[in-house]
């Protein structure tokens, strides 16, 4: 009677999994991130999942986040990018040029309203047009994206040194840096606003996919799984809110912005930092690539080519003109991460980036984005940047040198590899 207890608590659990219709894949990210946040929390006496750290942590993902999305897409086709950081470089000394030579050359003085939007604009053109050329060389060329991202990784670093004289620009307009993390937040109040909105919004969309399902007669999940998920994502929302918004702002910093006002801080006075721009920025990018991933031609196109190329091609699909959107979306995507990690360190830097297309490769195959292509999702990529920010930020903590944390990194993406082959052996997956 044991023995068929025993037996039957695991069949139990795959009924419930699969009820529910829950990625297993995406459960073992999420627990092995899971697992690196308590075993780091150890390591570091209770200092990693504080909310200091957690802010922290939040806004060091941003960047690498944001390009992993689009390496989904790249990988997806069968490509690959390794130019990504170099890039990255690129389009941020375009955008600090821009403020601290260019407009100010034109007339537009420091503190101008216009200097930010008008730096990011040219930092997307820039990233655009190289990744659009790139892709121009890997679809109408026939070149190799490996050979073609390869020079592309040694050229535009360099291009982003010549283009400073080796120099370190900044301060950067203070508009412009509000899309860093800590100094541009929305504040406890609007982060629970938001939070507000967000459970709303997650609700209607697990209802509204129910609906259509049922609409088009496919299975559906019992009601009280939909409830289950509609929780589950509630909690998650309201949970992450809470603790951005228990990360409180210095006393001296509130007594400078008093001072400022002319009026004195209150005694006793404390204030959250809230919900950063950046994420903000990383959950606007992502929502736009799911809906570009599942809901357009080009997302379906996408797909499709990566999962047969000569089929997607003999269909119609004009797979040379879909290697240049692809990687003309990457370039924009990585002047985005620039925008993000320039605010950040309030000055561009020559060594911005650098890494960056390891950590990115590394976020989007630890998310399940198969080398072979044809698969992938964008919440994955999200996570696994985030996994490996987290490697990254406790093997800091806890005093683990630079190389050695790239050694870590680079046999964690091997690891991830050879997983995700595995997997797709058990599973029968393509």
């Amino acid at each position: 009677m044991t023995d068929a207890n025993a037996a039957a608590a695991p069949s139990r659990s795959r009924n419930f999994i699969k009820t529910l219709e829950i990625d297993t894949r995406l459960l073992g990210m999420v627990g092995a991130f899971v697992v690196v946040c308590i075993v780091f929390n150890v390591m570091t006496d209770g200092r990693f999942l504080t909310p200091r750290n957690i802010f922290n942590l939040t806004i060091q993902t941003v960047s690498v986040a944001i390009m992993a999305t689009g390496m989904v897409f790249v990988i997806v086709t069968r490509h690959i990018d390794l130019s990504v950081g170099s890039l990255l470089a690129t389009c941020s000394a375009m955008m600090a040029m821009t403020q601290t030579s260019f407009l100010p050359a034109m007339g537009l003085d420091f503190g101008n309203p216009l200097i930010a939007p008008v730096a990011i604009l040219v930092g997307l053109l820039t990233g655009a047009v190289i990744g659009g050329f790139q892709g121009w060389l890997v679809g109408y060329l026939s070149i190799p994206a490996f050979i073609v991202t390869l020079g592309g990784l040694l050229v535009w670093r360099n291009v982003a040194w010549y283009l400073t004289n080796g120099q370190t620009i900044g301060p950067l307009d203070e508009t412009y840096q509000l899309f860093g993390g800590i100094g541009g937040t929305l504040g406890t109040t609007g982060s629970w606003i938001l939070a507000v909105i967000g459970v709303v919004v997650t609700c209607i969309a697990v209802w509204s996919a129910r609906r259509a399902r049922i609409r088009h007669e496919f299975p559906v999940k019992p009601v009280w799984a939909e409830i289950a998920l509609m929780a589950v994502g509630a909690v998650l929302i309201l949970g992450f809110v809470a603790v951005l918004n228990a990360y409180e702002v210095p006393s001296r910093v509130l007594d400078r912005q008093f001072e400022a006002a002319g009026q004195s801080m209150p005694e006793g006075y404390s204030e959250g930092y809230g919900v950063p721009y950046s994420v903000l920025l990383l959950i606007a990018v992502a929502v736009v690539m799911t809906v570009v991933a599942r809901k357009t031609r080009l997302g379906r196109y996408i797909f499709a080519t990566g999962g047969n190329p000569d089929a997607a091609e003999l269909s119609g699909i004009n797979t040379r003109l879909l290697t240049v959107k692809v990687f003309a979306i990457m370039g924009v995507l990585c002047a985005l991460a620039g925008l993000v990690a320039s605010a950040r360190l309030s000055f561009h830097s020559n060594d911005i980036g650098t890494l960056d297309e390891l950590r990115v490769i590394a976020a989007a195959v630890i998310g399940g984005t198969a080398l072979a292509g044809g698969v992938g999702t964008i919440y994955g990529a999200i996570l696994g940047a985030l996994i490996m920010q987290s490697l990254q930020s406790g093997m800091a903590m806890v005093g683990v040198d630079a190389p050695f944390q790239n050694i870590i990194v680079g046999g964690v993406l091997v690891l991830a590899v050879l997983v995700d082959i595995i997997y797709r052996r058990k599973t029968g997956a393509t």
